[in-house]
């Protein structure tokens, strides 16, 4: 599997190249600490992304992350969907890639995966001892089985697991939907969550002029704005009040949210805002709300909950993993049932913040150095050290 005297070099050392497409979300999030982590370990770390996405935000934490990384930040063209312009732009990644040289190649979602893959078995074409991992983050797996698309994407999934040395899932639910959709993992595989800093399980207060409802991520119907938009109108008439939410993010369905808020008669109550930290964001309003159609493992989830804040969250994805089955804050991914909840949450709402789970329980499993040693494991065990 590995090229010749790849198990025989005994250095703790790596060199780690993190591949994947857009620096934004939970993906860039979940990158970011981790690169942190293992820069800490004394490794050295680089990345490699696209160049198209990401704003002003994103680009005050790459200026943050450039100083520390030792094989440094690479942006380049990545498309999102298949097309002509894949084959110059995989050209270049790959060119990128093999300049540094990585013992690690770390892909993380569809486009990532595909990469870290592919180049990896190319540099090992050439002699050279890589091992290549790959992350999901939920990206294809929510695409449906019984569509063309879905098909399509599986049977890549299906034949890239002959270029894999390990599988890192996030949640049971991404396990179990990889299981069903592509086929039992025939390499090895593991469970990591999520993991946040110690300083994140800080409570964060709210401010005083602080809204009822906050909405904070990409702005695409898969994470369900529009689902929080029209509860906020189902939520008003039974509490017979009207209410101020604030929506915090970015992407390319941001109009159509707006016009969506300014139809239904709530453009002067919502407020529309630029991304920002989670826990800025969070001061901002009294209850946060994350009302996704699909997820794998939302790290909004972790940070709202370790922050102290009260929320309601969909019932998707490794969501139920978090709160535990029956939780009274999950809901559907339905308007009129999220409304029902936003208002039975700010009737009462020091007794709802009764019913989030416990901060210590939640560092013991959800921690960035548990995440960062776990995943360290499997590439040592990828690597044959």
């Amino acid at each position: 599997m590995f090229a010749k005297g790849c198990s025989d070099d005994v250095s703790n050392q790596l060199r780690i190249v993190h591949c994947f497409r857009s620096p934004i979300g939970g993906i860039f999030r979940h990158v970011r600490d981790l690169t942190d982590a293992q820069i800490a370990a004394g490794h050295a770390v680089g990345i490699v992304c696209d160049s198209t996405t990401g704003g002003e935000f994103e680009e005050r934490l790459f200026n943050v992350m450039g100083s520390k990384l030792a094989l440094g930040i690479h942006r380049t063209p990545m498309q999102r969907h298949i097309g002509p312009g894949d084959v110059a732009s995989a050209w270049r990644t790959y060119r990128i890639i093999k300049e540094l040289q990585p013992d690690v190649l770390h892909g993380h979602g569809a486009k990532g995966g595909a990469y870290a893959r592919l180049f990896g078995s190319l540099l090992r074409v050439s002699r050279s001892c890589v091992a290549r991992l790959y992350s999901p983050h939920g990206g294809s797996l929510h695409y449906d089985e019984g569509t063309l698309t879905g098909k399509i994407f599986f049977a890549i999934e299906r034949l890239m697991g002959r270029f894999t040395d390990h599988l890192l899932f996030v949640s049971e639910y991404e396990r179990r939907a990889y299981r069903k959709k592509v086929g039992e993992p025939k390499v090895p595989n593991s469970l990591v969550y999520n993991g946040l800093r110690t300083s994140e399980f800080e409570p964060v207060a709210a401010g005083g002029d602080a809204a009822d409802l906050l909405y904070i991520g990409m702005m695409r119907d898969l994470k369900g704005p529009d689902i929080f938009i029209d509860a906020i109108t189902r939520a008003e008439k039974a509490l017979a009040r009207n209410l101020r939410a604030v929506m915090v993010g970015a992407g390319d369905d941001l109009p159509s949210y707006r016009a969506q808020a300014k139809r239904l008669g709530l453009g002067d109550r919502i407020e529309f805002l630029e991304p920002m930290p989670a826990r800025k964001a969070f001061a901002l309003a009294h209850l946060v709300v994350v009302p996704s159609r699909a997820e794998a493992m939302p790290y909004i989830v972790l940070e709202t909950l370790a922050a102290g804040k009260p929320m309601i969250a969909t019932a998707v994805g490794g969501i139920p993993e978090i709160f535990g089955s029956g939780s009274p804050a999950l809901v559907e991914p339905d308007p009129v049932e999220l409304g029902n909840k936003m208002v039975a949450a700010l009737t009462d709402l020091a007794a709802y913040r009764d019913t989030m789970p416990n901060g210590s329980g939640l560092k013991a499993r959800f921690g960035a150095d548990v995440m960062a040693r776990e995943i360290e494991k499997a590439y040592f065990a990828a690597l044959g050290r």
